[in-house]
Order: C-alpha cells, then structure tokens, then sequence
C-alpha cells in the first residue's frame, strides 16, 4: 500500500503527493499522511470552498 500526503498551494488548493517524493514548488504538506482514500476523504472534509483564494474576494 502506497502512502500520500495532503498538500496545499498558497491558493489554498488540495491535492495529495506520494509520500517521499519532493513536493512541487509552491506546494506544502498539511500533516496528513496515508492511503489514498484516507488522504482524499480528508481533503472532502476540509476543502469546502474550492474557489482559488485570489479569486474569493475580500
């Protein structure tokens, strides 16, 4: 079983990202790490508004 971690842009983006590997520039870890669908389940609970935060307005 492979493990991921969630990670977010300064736009305030998910994805996740095989553990281990170098994370893109831009990207950084959240602190969560599993399987795929752990990651994935979590990101639905956390990501609620999946507007860029530029484009959200003040």
């Amino acid at each position: 079983m492979d493990d991921y971690v969630v990670v977010r842009n300064d736009e305030e983006q998910y994805s996740i990202w095989p553990a281990g590997d170098p994370l893109p520039a831009g990207w950084h870890a959240e602190g969560v790490r599993g399987p795929r669908q752990e990651c994935l389940d979590h990101i639905d609970r956390v990501w609620t508004d999946m507007r860029p935060a530029s484009s959200r307005g003040a």
